[in-house]
């Protein structure tokens, strides 16, 4: 049996035509074996108790035996692609070991992305949610396998030329924008979250967080939650905001749209200018180099700068954007918690496949630069 080593080679293939009611299947793969000893389960996954599941849950959505494979990418919650040899789907949940309180909400990522289907935010369409851990020993969901590719890194986007590499940017902007103009309470998710008091909670989550993986030394982790929780600006309008909103969280399709906005473990509602602040923080986080496994698209000819970002955004928004060096402080505290986590994790054995070894050297530099952050606010 021949997989796609990640879900850059898989996307590019184009969906077939089907009458069934389900998605046909993207993969032109023959059927899985049924022997576990050829496929026996990933890690993390019983693919007999799923089946039987998706059985009563979503009736003819697969037929097992079934198969399935670790999606390459992720560094957070677990994907996989699973299937029966005529549909593929995509299956989601936390990751094996040491979880931290609040974080890896299944549930949650399920009910966001479905009450968002009707709206301009492409995501995919979502079949079915399980929040009993006794059945593959974690919360789950499954939902459409969508065709399209996450550009990580400048080398994929140079392929592309300039022209199409900006355009990949600026509609990247623009379901941001899109995405924070959705009323939540026209989309069933008016109780998603508690927007007052959002900031202040952040920075009292992340520093607990922090407390809740941190094993050594992290110089600098201190005084940025200190600075961080005295300079609290006044908050923007409260929307829905992603939580980690970046270019390889984004499926394109071959026509360079968005496909749709994936990885939505983070969603909530608050102040929509931290979304904003982490594209920002990722642009300076590639152009610093910070450790290995980064993305690097904003390096390629062609993509929007963070002064393109800044101001395709605020064209599209009447949100105050001045106080944006605190938003990216915060973004850089957030991110050096979660790559702490995930170091903890690896440290621990209980991380699923390659590419984080590194992770824990990543984690410093970005608190410093949230000090620098922090400096400019």
């Amino acid at each position: 049996m021949t997989h796609p080593p990640d879900r850059r080679s898989a996307a590019g293939l184009e969906p077939a035509e089907s009458a069934d009611p389900y998605p046909a299947d993207p993969y032109p793969y023959p059927a899985y074996p049924a022997d576990p000893a050829v496929q026996p389960d990933p890690p993390g996954l019983d693919l007999a108790a799923l089946g039987a599941w998706l059985g009563r849950a979503a009736p003819g959505l697969l037929t097992p035996p079934l198969g399935a494979q670790v999606v390459a990418g992720g560094k957070s919650n677990l994907t996989y692609v699973v299937g029966d040899g005529t549909r593929s789907v995509i299956v989601r949940r936390p990751p094996l070991g040491h979880v931290l309180a609040t974080a890896h909400d299944m549930v949650r990522e399920h009910r966001v992305m479905a009450a968002l289907h009707e709206t301009a935010v492409p995501v995919p369409e979502m079949y079915a949610v399980c929040a009993d851990e006794t059945l593959i020993g974690a919360p789950f969901y499954v939902m459409q396998l969508v065709v399209g590719v996450p550009y990580r890194s400048a080398e994929e986007l140079d392929s592309l030329g300039a022209e199409r590499t900006r355009r990949i940017g600026e509609r990247m902007v623009d379901a941001l924008a899109d995405l924070h103009e959705v009323a939540p309470t026209s989309v069933g998710l008016g109780d998603f979250g508690r927007p007052e008091g959002f900031l202040e909670r952040q920075v009292r989550r992340w520093a607990r967080q922090l407390e809740g993986s941190r094993t050594r030394d992290l110089k600098g982790a201190d005084e940025l939650i200190a600075l961080l929780g005295e300079r609290l600006p006044r908050q923007s309008a409260p929307s829905i905001i992603h939580g980690d909103y970046r270019l390889d969280n984004l499926l394109m399709s071959p026509g360079d749209e968005i496909a749709a906005v994936v990885d939505w473990e983070m969603a909530t509602l608050g102040d929509p200018l931290t979304d904003v602040a982490l594209l920002l923080t990722y642009h300076r986080i590639a152009e610093l180099g910070v450790g290995q496994g980064v993305s690097t698209a904003s390096r390629a000819p062609g993509f929007v700068t963070r002064d393109d970002v800044v101001a395709r955004y605020g064209a599209r928004s009447d949100r105050d954007l001045t106080h944006l060096e605190f938003y990216e402080a915060l973004a850089c505290l957030k991110l050096a918690v979660i790559l702490e986590g995930i170091h903890y994790r690896h440290a621990h054995g209980q991380t699923v496949g390659a590419g984080f070894g590194q992770i824990g050297a990543m984690v410093e530099p970005l608190l410093a630069l949230g000090l620098d952050s922090m400096e400019e606010h």
